[in-house]
This record gives structure tokens, C-alpha cells and sequence, in this order.
């Protein structure tokens, strides 16, 4: 059975008239009539009553006429979307995001996938520093990355998306909870919560901006994300130094203070270099330009 015998078929099932059906097929009535006899042989059953007056749906046929309508439109709607995803218009966009940009910038970036790209699924996962968001971008089992720079490992390529200042997180009782801006040198004596992560890249900004301020901090605490990070921080055991970004995670005990010398960290883009999936090009190209726009316009 061929698609063009269902095209036919659906077109003389709608008109109920094989000369009117043969004229919006563009094809000779003789040729479409043996085309249906072929579909009804195949088929091993009359799907039309024809007189000389009239031609009907049989019972069968006005069975077979919904499935006919049914499975062209699904055929079409394959046709449509295997068009999509060689245009890079949709599929699955597979996301990493490390801890903070799940909170900045997630709800953005979901925005305007939905927008742009409503043919697109996303699937989301979070909290992956950026070795690990390497990792799945070389694997596959990543199409995009949101991370700290720098990438870890050959064959990532990547844009900048966001520059975030450093801030300060105490808690409520602490000594410097008062001040509205801080210097990193008022922490020279302070025990500091860190990222467990090794190549964690707030750990690496952080010990340059101490080192700049002429100290090594000194790492009481080790939390493995940013939630347990601000709260071992309302605990009293100790200060963090954390991408402005954390200030959308509120939590009761906790205060952000701005830093004057706390320097900034990078948050980007990264995908696979050479990567063949259309979307990911697509999708790189309209992030960027949106983020870093709506990133300019508030920090305006």
C-alpha cells in the first residue's frame, strides 16, 4: 500500500465524486478509479458503493476513511518535524546548568526556548559544575552547558554570557552583617565556606581576589552545592564569598553584602566543538544574543 493510494482514497472519500476528486489530484479519473480497485484488492474489500448516480463510503470504507486521516496527518506532522530539526527549529535540547544559573538564569533561558524555539523540548539538569557539564558535552550526553569558565578538557567551545560580581554571605549575627559594603581584607581572619568541588571555578576567583587583598583564605567548610553552602553559612561556621547570582536563593539567616574588591566570576554557553546538531547552533546563537542583551539592559 502506497501513501499516494491513501492520498486518493481520502480525496474521493471527501467528494463522494471520482471526477471531481481526480481534478484536486491532478490526475485522470481512469487512472485514479484503478488506483482505488488496487487499494480495494489490496485490502480485500469494497470501500465505495457506486451507481451510476451516486458513490458512497461503504462501512468499511468510512472505517478505513478515519484511519486514512489519521495516519497521512501523522505523516505530515513527521514531514514537519523531521524539517524542524534539520533547520534546527526543534527536537530535544539536553541542558546542563551549574548551581547558581539554575536560579539566574533558567527561567530566562526557558523563556526564550519557548518563544523562539516552541518546537523544542528541554531537558533539564542542574547543579553540574563545570567538569562535569565537560564531560557531558564530550559523551553526548549534554547538547549545552551554562557554567564557570574556564571549560575543562579539550573540544569545548563557548560564549560568554554574564560577568557577575562576587558578594559576601553571613549570617544575620555576624559582625559584618551591619556594613553595607565590605572589603575582602575585613576577612583576613574569618573561617571560609567553600565548594567542595576540586576545579570548583568560585573557589579559583575567590582565592585570587583574597590573594590580590594579600591572604589565603582559610576553608573551615566544604558544601557540595550552593543550598548547604548558605546554610552552614546561617549556622555561624563561617563567611562565603559567592556569584551575585546566589542572592536569588534567599534564605532566612543569610545576608549579601556587596563586596568593593571581591572581582567577578564568568558564566557561559559551552557546547562540543564540531558538534552536527543543528539545534545547538540555533539554539547558541539565540540564547546569546537575548542574555547578553537583557544582562546589559540591567545592569544599565
Amino acid at each position: 500500500m502506497e501513501l499516494r493510494h491513501l492520498r486518493y482514497f481520502v480525496a474521493v472519500a471527501d467528494t463522494c465524486h471520482f471526477g471531481r476528486a481526480a481534478e484536486q489530484l491532478h490526475v485522470a479519473q481512469p487512472a485514479l478509479s484503478y488506483a482505488i480497485r488496487q487499494l480495494e484488492g489490496e485490502l480485500d474489500a469494497t470501500l465505495f458503493n457506486r451507481t451510476t448516480r451516486q458513490v458512497s463510503l461503504t462501512a468499511a470504507g468510512e472505517f478505513f476513511a478515519a484511519e486514512a486521516v489519521r495516519i497521512l496527518a501523522g505523516v505530515d506532522d513527521a514531514e514537519r518535524g523531521v524539517r524542524r530539526i534539520a533547520r534546527g527549529r526543534g527536537g530535544l535540547l539536553r541542558l546542563g546548568l551549574t548551581g547558581t544559573a539554575a536560579f539566574s538564569h533558567l527561567p530566562r533561558i526557558a523563556r526564550v526556548i519557548k518563544g523562539e524555539l516552541p518546537a523544542v523540548a528541554l531537558e533539564i539538569q542542574a547543579d553540574l559544575l563545570t567538569p562535569a557539564q565537560c564531560d557531558g558535552l564530550r559523551s553526548g550526553a549534554l547538547d549545552l552547558g551554562v557554567l564557570r569558565p574556564p571549560p575543562v578538557g579539550a573540544d569545548i567551545d563557548m560564549v560568554t554570557i554574564d560577568v557577575e560580581p562576587l558578594v559576601l554571605a553571613v549570617s544575620v549575627d555576624h559582625r559584618l552583617a551591619v556594613e553595607p559594603v565590605v572589603s575582602l581584607t575585613d576577612l583576613r581572619s574569618e573561617p571560609f565556606i567553600a565548594y567542595a568541588g576540586r576545579d570548583s571555578a568560585v573557589n579559583d576567583a575567590v582565592l585570587r581576589s583574597c590573594r590580590a587583598a594579600g591572604f589565603v583564605p582559610h576553608r573551615e567548610h566544604a558544601a557540595p552545592g550552593t543550598a548547604v553552602l548558605l546554610a552552614l553559612v546561617a549556622a555561624g561556621l563561617g563567611v562565603a564569598v559567592v556569584p551575585e547570582s546566589v542572592r536569588a536563593l534567599p534564605l532566612d539567616g543569610v545576608v549579601f553584602r556587596d563586596l568593593v574588591d571581591g572581582g567577578t566570576v564568568e558564566l557561559a554557553l559551552a557546547w562540543r566543538r564540531g558538534t552536527d546538531n543543528p539545534l545547538v547552533d540555533t539554539a547558541v546563537g539565540i540564547l546569546a544574543a537575548v542574555l547578553r542583551r537583557e544582562t546589559v539592559e540591567e545592569k544599565r
